[in-house]
């Protein structure tokens, strides 16, 4: 069964979701733009059942007891701060870190600065930081693919993405992801200040240093429809872990792995964890 809980930290309370035994061996989810811990509900009860404690909150920004004001308060220190708080909070001293989109970019980073927090990983569509910046300087296509990171910084997105009943925002889900679910995301993010704490994860600005690469047993999933990650970065994210890595591609399926292919998903998750 699926609870609704709070997690206290330093930052605020972060809104979140959990499931299994207090004492189960724990897994900790991050979503990406623009979704909720909701979006992860799937893995999140499964794992739930077969015994581990599995928590997938709203990220700084989703979560309205932690939206600060100023870009600059979500750079990639401050988002791995909160995934070492909300562990810290749970009584976690380590875990197992699963991440999509913007969380797999902040699940990378979380591995590759902290590993002796982080016992698995697992990162759904997002390259190595690593991988993607050289597939930007070098691939055509990756750099075609990467245009929104530019064009969603600046004011007004907001008002683009949700005129006409959030067209623009619903759109981005290609139609994978249930329609009830996409109601939910946009009429969390048509709260004050929330698509605009949501869109500073991209206004903050690029971290002052490079991921490094991830000694921590890692598994990638990528999916050959995914519009915003080429097979460049995809191919050579391999080179940025140096611990036991697994590569897993799905055939015709979109960015929105965790719900578009939800069985499929927690199956590898559930193999890699074990």
């Amino acid at each position: 069964m699926i609870e609704q809980i709070g997690v206290p930290t330093d930052e605020g309370t972060f809104d979140a979701i959990a499931a299994g035994p207090e004492d189960g061996r724990p897994v900790l989810f991050l979503h990406g733009f623009p979704e909720a811990a909701i979006a992860w509900e799937h893995q999140v009860a499964v794992l739930g059942r077969a015994g581990f404690r599995a928590v997938a909150f709203d990220q700084r920004g989703y979560s309205p007891g932690v939206r600060p004001d100023r870009p600059a308060e979500y750079g990639v220190d401050a988002l791995v701060g909160d995934v070492l708080a909300v562990a810290d909070s749970l009584g976690w001293s380590a875990f197992d870190l699963v991440g999509h989109d913007w969380g797999g970019a902040v699940a990378w980073w979380t591995a590759a600065e902290h590993p002796g927090r982080v016992r698995r990983l697992a990162v759904v569509s997002t390259p190595h930081p690593g991988a993607l910046a050289d597939a930007l300087r070098a691939d055509e296509d990756q750099h075609l693919r990467s245009g929104y990171l530019t064009e969603w910084r600046n004011s007004g997105t907001e008002k683009r993405m949700l005129a006409d009943d959030a067209a623009a925002l619903r759109g981005f889900f290609e139609w994978r992801v249930p329609p009830s679910r996409v109601d939910e995301y946009v009429r969390r993010l048509s709260e004050p200040g929330a698509l605009t704490g949501a869109l500073n994860w991209y206004r903050a600005g690029r971290p002052g240093g490079r991921a490094g690469k991830v000694s921590v047993p890692t598994m990638y999933v990528w999916s050959t429809e995914d519009v915003a990650f080429g097979s460049t970065a995809a191919l050579a994210t391999g080179d940025w872990v140096t611990g036991p890595y697994r590569f897993e591609m799905l055939e015709d399926v979109s960015h929105w792995v965790p719900e578009e292919a939800p069985e499929v998903l927690t199956s590898l998750l559930l193999e890699h964890l074990r």
